[in-house]
């Protein structure tokens, strides 16, 4: 499987071709007048090797020494000529690949941001950031110089074999066997360069990627020295990099080395033949210096093939890895042709909903609950019960799978009319509804407007604490923003800072403790002002004593909205409409703590543990609904 795929990616250049073919079409003016600038350049540096015939023919050989001036102010013109549109030539094209290369980025990146969370879950962070960085940076081959260079070297190339032809064909004939054989050659060393250059775009995405890792958990690495592992890793990726670019150049240096040798070759034909043909009279002597002149002349863009083809050989793979990431179906396009959602009250139900994330190992089986707008919803269980995915769901990160259920049953056949004859299991969809509408069915962006989300691990930007709350709500003013703060508890803790709200937090807000991201991350959702509101473990590291003195003001942000709550503190979980407990991917329980109390069940076996526990401890029970500030194992239980 690993082996076709492979296979299929150093054929698949169709694609690459196509996408070559757009931003050469774009860039279409600029080409054409840099294309026009090309063939006066080329043109004004053949001045001085066309000169060596009137040099040998008419200044040396008939001493005519007056043409020595019109000569020299000819090829003074011609250099002038060629400094001024080679200049030309750099700001008009260079600056095309600059604009098509920043396009490229941008649509690249564009495009990634709106891929499902799914993709981003298998694919490393840092091979991303090689697709939109190093893979479009080839573009200037295609648009810039390069492309210039490759199409002034066929012009210089077709008009020095032109003269060639003219001053003499048999002798051109031969030099023309010579350089055929070259082409021959040169078509198949690109064809063996070209899965390379692409394994090497590939290499050092995975090199990137992990080194993103290792750098962005440098504290993981140091806590449990793991330096020399790290370095072992990096090492094995750096050397697996080298080796393809050790084969690379030694594949440009074969070709180069050709190209020498190929001029050799041409060098002899033409002494050998040339030579004789001057001796028996055929060419005269400004012929022969003439002929020299533009065999050199033909050899320059020889060369260029040789490395700009290698550059465009490079550029072709860099966009075919662009071409698959682009090919990804982004949730805008899966948005296009669904219901807008203009508007949300909060109801949300599960029905008959089941996920895995890998085939055969279920992780929901069958939920339905009814979530009515403005009431809270807690949910309790073991670690890996399914708590989490549960509100991937609602955040429609991830999709809802199948579940099995009874049909044709006698109640429901009696009910339709049926003959009750026996039941059966079919595959039915699971769905998620969002005030009655299948959250497949509406415009994603449209329904996560309306979200707030305070979850496990709290990202914070490299910003300022202001930036980091603001970025839920752009337009928020920064009375609003302190407003939002003093509910979260997180004012006091800022106003401390010598630079107040415009402290730089560090990359994950790493400048700060565990509590005070969590903090601000609860202010950045109370900002968004959502209708459907988010907490999983949103206070969970908090101290008691923080944890009270926001306590009330989400109380009061959760009123009028429908909330998810996965927390460890009783207090919250008591006051939830209802509590759902989840054991083995499935809903055990269900109802208000004092109705599951009653129920003398699952959630009543945690209370009394959670209770007796803290009994043992002199801790106030109901702070802490599994221990968890004092008892990893009772957090693990649920």
């Amino acid at each position: 499987m690993a082996d076709g795929e492979k296979k299929k990616k150093k054929v698949n250049y169709a694609s690459a071709w196509a996408e070559a073919r757009r931003i050469i079409w774009e860039a279409r003016w600029r080409l054409a007048f840099g294309g026009v600038l090309m063939l006066v350049s080329r043109l004004a540096s053949m001045v001085l090797p066309a000169s060596t015939k009137w040099l040998g023919d008419e200044v040396f050989a008939k001493q005519n020494y007056s043409l020595l001036k019109w000569i020299a102010l000819a090829i003074g013109v011609s250099a002038l000529v060629q400094g001024i549109t080679g200049f030309a030539l750099s700001q008009i094209l260079g600056v095309a690949a600059q604009r098509a290369i920043t396009e490229m980025r941008k649509r690249v990146q564009t495009h990634i941001e709106r891929l499902p969370i799914s993709y981003f879950d298998s694919t490393q962070s840092g091979q991303l950031i090689s697709r939109i960085m190093n893979d479009a940076d080839g573009i200037r081959n295609l648009v810039g110089t390069g492309l210039g260079q490759l199409l002034g070297s066929f012009v210089t190339a077709g008009v020095s074999i032109g003269v060639l032809f003219w001053l003499s064909w048999r002798l051109t004939s031969a030099t023309m066997v010579v350089l055929i054989l070259f082409g021959v050659a040169l078509f198949y060393a690109f064809k063996f360069l070209r899965p390379i250059f692409r394994e090497r775009g590939e290499i050092t995405a995975e090199v990137t990627g992990r080194l993103g890792e290792s750098l962005g958990g440098i504290r993981i690495v140091k806590a449990y020295t793991a330096e020399k592992r790290e370095e072992l890793i990096f090492a094995r990726g750096a050397h697996k990099l080298f080796r393809n670019i050790a084969k690379s150049v030694t594949g440009v240096s074969a070709i180069s080395s050709f190209s020498s040798i190929l001029i050799g070759a041409v060098a002899v034909v033409m002494i050998v033949i040339g030579g004789s043909a001057v001796q028996a009279g055929e060419m005269t002597l400004g012929d022969f210096l003439m002929y020299i002149a533009f065999t050199f002349l033909l050899a320059m863009p020889v060369f260029e093939l040789t490395a700009v083809g290698t550059q465009i050989t490079e550029a072709l793979a860099g966009l075919d890895r662009i071409r698959e990431v682009l090919a990804e179906t982004s949730e805008d396009e899966t948005d296009a042709a669904k219901m807008p959602l203009p508007s949300v009250d909060g109801t949300i139900e599960f029905q008959n909903v089941n996920f895995e994330y890998e085939e055969g190992v279920p992780v929901l089986k069958n939920v339905s609950f009814l979530a009515p707008a403005g009431t809270t919803t807690a949910l309790v269980g073991s670690s890996g019960s399914g708590k989490s995915t549960i509100l991937s769901l609602v955040l429609n990160f991830i999709q809802p799978g199948s579940a099995d259920t009874l049909v044709g049953s006698s109640a429901d056949s009696d009910f339709a009319g049926g003959t009750g004859d026996a039941d059966k299991s079919v595959r039915t969809p699971g769905r998620i509804l969002i005030d009655g509408h299948d959250l497949q069915e509406v415009k994603l962006r449209d329904y996560r407007r309306h979200l707030g989300v305070v979850l496990q691990d709290n990202f914070l930007f490299d910003g300022t604490v202001l930036d980091n709350i603001r970025f839920s709500n752009p337009e928020a003013s920064l009375e609003t923003i302190k407003e939002m703060c003093k509910v979260a508890n997180a004012d006091e803790f800022i106003q401390k800072f010598p630079n107040g709200y415009d402290t730089i937090v560090g990359e994950r807000g790493v400048k700060l403790s565990g509590g005070q991201r969590q903090r601000l991350a609860i202010a950045r959702a109370l900002l968004a002002d959502p209708r459907i509101l988010i907490l999983d473990e949103a206070t969970s590291s908090l101290d008691s004593e923080s944890e009270a003195l926001i306590q009330e003001g989400l109380n009061n942000l959760r009123k009028g909205r429908t909330t998810f709550v996965i927390a460890h503190r009783l207090s919250t979980i008591r006051s939830a409409d209802q509590i759902l407990v989840v054991e083995a991917g499935e809903i055990v329980e269900r109802g208000t703590h004092e109705e599951l109390v009653a129920m003398d069940g699952r959630y009543k076996q945690l209370y009394d543990k959670q209770y007796r526990f803290e009994q043992n401890l002199f801790v106030n029970p109901g702070e802490d609904f599994t221990g968890k500030a004092n008892n990893t194992e009772a957090k693990t239980k649920l």
